[in-house]
């Protein structure tokens, strides 16, 4: 067992932690992981899958610091900035050499806090002084500059046949939208290169005593060409541009954006503003032209391209990397952290952890998650220039597709930077054959456009093609389809538990996955419910075999904990769908479990000779009209300790079990609901109420016909969300202060007394009171 200790030890030895028995989390493999060579330099995912398996929090005495790899334990990171502290975020991850810091403080330097690693209180007073030029509707205005310039760019190449995208587009028009809302003269975009590289060498690289020496001398040079602007642009009082408004406010309230912070943030937003949306971009480009399906589904069609833009960001973002230091002794991803514990959060790592994305090691532009990934940070720190990275990328990417369909790469060796945090090659070169340029033939391609609202992509342009092969009758107004990729490409991978929205006309209704995840298409059960709304009644009357249907997923708010002692598996008539597919998983693992099936009758209750083959020895069925009726109490009260209850059905039933498993721990029972149960929203029914974020700063006036959710996002803010009827929990928030009027069916009813969470989508303050979130 790990114990804590009030100080670290040396980071150039093993564990600074002491130990009383027990394995030390530096394994072998932890102890040879280097961030500045070799396979996390290569594929700093990959690189790390071993630790999301094994030990996600472990320490490297190579770095000094504790590797955090797994996506929950990352956000949860990102979520407190308190006990993480963010104030070594740009600590130079190689100490300086005492020739390094003379050649610094010859130049004057002084870098000092920023938005980017300073602590609270100082940090939100200042983020919310300067965060109005940021807002979404303040951004829309940038787009047709944005697309002036990358237009401007190609056509000075097109018909060359051959360019690195980095050197003829990539780099100088992120850096120059960059200069221009920053409002920083655009002359010097060759020193400015240099000096970004040096930055990112100084703070996140390795550099030999010579290189630090060297670097020193580009970061001091970066830091007086920095004075020098702040001085012309005081000159200019009426200036446009994020630095003259910082400016404005330093006179206005110096004792919050003080002078020594506006120098500080002058060299940081330089390199920030641009340096990673330029390699964004790069990442993007090389892989969506190395994965040609995907780039041939964008060029046909370019609603595609906010969601494929999410997804190049998760697959291969920037940022891979960023830090935090404990302020207090913790424990984090079931290993006890001392306070002053410096920690490598992988936000790449996070983003491919199969635990929060299905099928996470696999590029996928119709994934309908994508938004969830952590590259731009997440919580009152996550990145705020955010949805001008997002414009630029979407217009690169629709110019280019729009334009150059025939682009591929060109054969070549990709070189990076090496640094922990930050990774894009280092050239991009492309070719194609100008004669092909379809604007050769149609001129007025070269103006074409597609408008792109400011923000995250909407879930209603995600969706992938699939063909329906196979319609049966499983029982009783039960319809089983099998679903296959329209174009005969590989389904993602899924896992037990998991649901697939079908769009077929203008119904979208989501159903659990029932076959096996290797199989070659999707299954599912579907129950034409004549009370319901109407979805399942037209998917019984029009799917018929051959048929094209829109899919989005898959996704899993279901999951089955692989980790218990021994499981009891409970279905309620349709609820048997993610049942069947966890038994499947449990059998396979060779996990103690059992079923209890409970229906109307035998012939209304889906996959019963199917259990009974696969399952033999394992099932419980309980036909209502043969007398049979599952006892609850009792099925409960046989649970063995450790045991664990996973229950499908309709709400009597997970009232019930809910009821019956009040006094056993906390994660003995997980459930899901099959249907909703309410309409939406009644504007004269409700009252309108107030929700203050504490995170962001901002109080928000939520309007009785919107949702939290609506207001949440309409100050670009981004927040996960799925079923938007409050069953699948995805779009969840942390309650500070203030009631809350439930209506979800997430929530169990110990989580709702604590009334410590709610479902942003439905759920309101009581009587239209005051909450405080943690947002």
């Amino acid at each position: 067992m790990i114990k804590n200790s009030s100080q670290p030890q040396s980071s150039q030895g093993g564990c600074p932690v002491h130990h009383s028995g027990g394995s030390c989390p530096a394994s072998e493999l932890a102890a040879a992981f280097d961030p500045f060579e070799g396979p996390y330099q290569v594929d700093p995912a990959e690189a790390l899958r071993w630790s999301r398996d094994q030990l996600p929090v472990f320490y490297s005495p190579k770095l000094g610091y504790w590797i955090v790899s797994r996506y929950h334990d990352i956000k949860a990171v990102f979520r407190d900035n308190v006990l993480y502290s963010p104030r070594n975020a740009l600590e130079k991850i190689t100490p300086a050499t005492p020739e390094a810091m003379k050649v610094l403080e010859s130049y004057g330097y002084a870098m000092n806090r920023t938005l980017v690693n300073e602590d609270e209180p100082a940090h939100m007073e200042r983020r919310r002084a300067l965060l109005e030029h940021f807002m979404p509707e303040n951004l829309e205005a940038k787009q047709e500059m944005i697309r002036r310039l990358t237009r401007e760019k190609i056509d000075g190449f097109i018909d060359r046949g051959r360019v690195d995208l980095v050197e003829d587009m990539l780099y100088e028009v992120p850096l120059t939208i960059a200069l221009h809302f920053l409002g920083v003269p655009e002359d010097e975009i060759t020193r400015l290169r240099s000096f970004a590289v040096a930055h990112a060498v100084n703070t996140w690289g390795r550099p030999t005593p010579d290189q630090q020496i060297e670097v020193a001398h580009a970061v001091g040079r970066f830091w007086q060409y920095a004075g020098e602007v702040i001085e012309k642009m005081r000159a200019d009082p009426d200036g446009q541009g994020w630095m003259h408004y910082t400016l404005r406010k330093n006179a206005e309230i110096p004792e919050v954006v003080t002078d020594s912070y506006v120098h500080s943030m002058m060299m940081a937003i330089i390199v920030a503003a641009h340096e990673t949306t330029s390699l964004a971009s790069t990442n993007m480009f090389k892989t969506l032209l190395t994965h040609r399906e995907a780039w041939g589904d964008v060029c046909a069609d370019p609603s595609l391209i906010p969601n494929a833009v999410e997804e190049c960001l998760r697959y291969a973002g920037a940022v891979v990397a960023w830090r935090r230091e404990t302020t207090a002794p913790t424990r984090l991803g079931g290993v006890d952290l001392p306070e002053g514990a410096k920690l490598l959060i992988v936000q790449a790592s996070g983003n491919q952890d199969e635990r929060h994305f299905e099928d996470g090691d696999k590029f996928d532009i119709y994934r309908d998650n994508a938004v969830d990934h952590l590259t731009f940070g997440y919580g009152s720190h996550q990145c705020m220039g955010k949805n001008i990275g997002r414009m630029e990328m979407r217009i690169f990417l629709e110019e280019v597709t729009r334009r150059l369909p025939h682009l591929r790469l060109a054969e070549q060796e990709f070189t990076y930077l090496p640094n922990t945090s930050f990774r894009g090659p280092n050239d991009l070169w492309v070719e194609w054959d100008p004669e092909q340029n379809p604007e050769r033939a149609n001129p007025a391609l070269r103006q074409g456009s597609v408008h792109f609202p400011v923000g995250a992509p909407s879930r209603k342009d995600i969706a992938r093609k699939v063909r329906v092969t196979q319609v049966r009758h499983e029982a009783e107004d039960i319809l089983g389809l099998t679903l296959e990729d329209a174009k005969g490409r590989p389904l993602p991978r899924w896992s037990a538990g998991a649901h697939v929205e079908l769009c077929v006309g203008e119904y979208e209704r989501k159903y659990s996955l029932c076959g096996r995840p290797e199989g070659a298409g999707y299954e599912g059960a579907i129950l034409r419910e004549e009370g319901g709304r109407g979805g399942s009644r037209h998917i019984h009357e029009v799917v018929r075999e051959g048929m094209e249907l829109k899919l989005r997923g898959p996704s899993n708010l279901f999951r089955l904990d692989e980790e218990a002692s021994c499981y009891v598996l409970v279905a309620g008539g349709i609820g048997i769908t993610p049942i069947l597919a966890m038994a499947d998983r449990l059998k396979a693992l060779g996990r103690e479990y059992v079923v209890h099936y409970a229906g109307r009758s035998r012939a209304s209750m889906a996959f019963v000779p199917r259990l009974q083959a696969d399952h033999a020895g394992r099932i419980q069925l309980y036909a209502k009209d043969e007398g049979q009726r599952a006892d609850l109490a009792a099925i409960v009260a046989a649970l063995p300790e450790g045991g664990q209850i996973y229950a499908c059905g309709p709400a009597r039933m997970i009232t019930a079990l809910e009821d019956l498993t009040a006094g056993l721990p906390e994660n003995t029972l997980h459930f899901e609901h099959f249907s909703p149960h309410h309409a939406g929203l009644d504007p004269t029914r409700e009252s309108a109420f107030e929700a203050e974020l504490k995170d962001s700063g901002l109080t928000l006036s939520v309007a009785a016909n919107a949702t939290l959710l609506d207001a949440i996002r309409a100050v670009g803010i981004d927040i996960a969300s799925d079923c938007c009827e409050g069953l699948c929990g995805s779009c969840e928030v942390e309650v500070l202060e203030g009631e809350i009027d439930h209506r979800d069916l997430v929530l169990t009813r110990a989580e709702r007394a604590e009334n410590r969470r709610m479902m942003a989508c439905c759920s309101r303050a009581k009587n239209g009171g005051r909450i405080k979130l943690a947002l």
